[in-house]
């Protein structure tokens, strides 16, 4: 299913995104989604609601240097066990929002499209023969970094931190297989990433081992699982899209903050 979190201007709600391109629509659901899935019988087209990101996660675990070529590109070695930060729950934005260029603290902002994993089940210290039950679905993802920040900063909180430095969505894929899947992303329609998640280092089950080591993890959390090689600068004006095979594409514009 693609489940997908949405408002009317009346309220907000999920629901399941069904029917083929260009005829889409959404069947709204009674709650949240974890769990028995109850329709409302509420159908909408939906070109008619604004799609929001698909959840309002607690905290947002990002991995770093978890593809080879990424880690190269930025001059960095590859790390022994993955490399773990987190975004604050306030980055988060959906598809088709605005990512806030803050021009009077940075110079570089750059994109990285990732697979994101939602986690399904509260869930602590899982066995990675196990991590497969606790996850909930996949949902594309840019992990917005000041570039200049960073590098200033040496650790990562402030570079990945601003507000609407995490879009998510369109929706959250259920049904899927995500050991090798494409993943594109593109700014003014020119192709900047192309990369398969089967060129993770880490791969999806040790991911969510080593996160859920060290802390809880609760229904709607989100681990970005990296970055291909091939990241660059957004400019205010950019449009930047990041598409993922059995998902869909994840587009934001670039707007000035201040």
């Amino acid at each position: 299913m693609r489940i997908a979190r949405f408002s009317t201007g009346e309220g907000v709600s999920f629901g399941v995104v069904e029917g083929g391109p260009g005829e889409e629509f959404i069947s709204a659901i009674s709650g949240h989604p974890f769990g028995q899935v109850q329709f409302t019988g509420e159908r909408l087209p939906l070109s008619q609601v604004k799609l929001l990101a698909p959840m309002l996660p607690s905290k947002v675990i990002a991995i770093g240097r978890n593809y080879a070529e990424h880690a190269a590109e930025l001059g960095n070695e590859v790390p022994e066990e993955p490399l773990i930060f987190i975004k604050p729950s306030t980055s988060v934005i959906g598809h088709g929002e605005s990512i806030a260029y803050p021009t009077s603290l940075s110079e570089r902002v750059d994109y990285e499209g990732e697979l994101a994993v939602v986690i399904g089940r509260l869930c602590r210290e899982v066995p990675v023969e196990r991590v497969k039950d606790v996850i909930f679905g996949y949902t594309c993802a840019n992990d917005v970094t000041a570039r200049d920040l960073q590098k200033k900063d040496v650790q990562f909180t402030r570079a990945k931190g601003f507000d609407t430095f995490c879009p998510l969505g369109p929706w959250i894929q259920t049904d899927l297989d995500a050991s090798d899947l494409a993943l594109t992303t593109t700014v003014n329609g020119e192709i900047r990433q192309s990369g398969r998640t089967s060129q993770l280092i880490n791969d999806i089950p040790a991911l969510v081992a080593y996160v859920s080591a060290v802390m809880t993890l609760i229904p709607g959390d989100v681990i970005l699982t990296g970055t291909p090689a091939g990241v660059g600068p957004l400019e205010i004006g950019d449009e930047v899209s990041v598409g993922i095979e059995g998902i869909g594409t994840l587009t934001n514009k670039v707007v000035s903050r201040d």
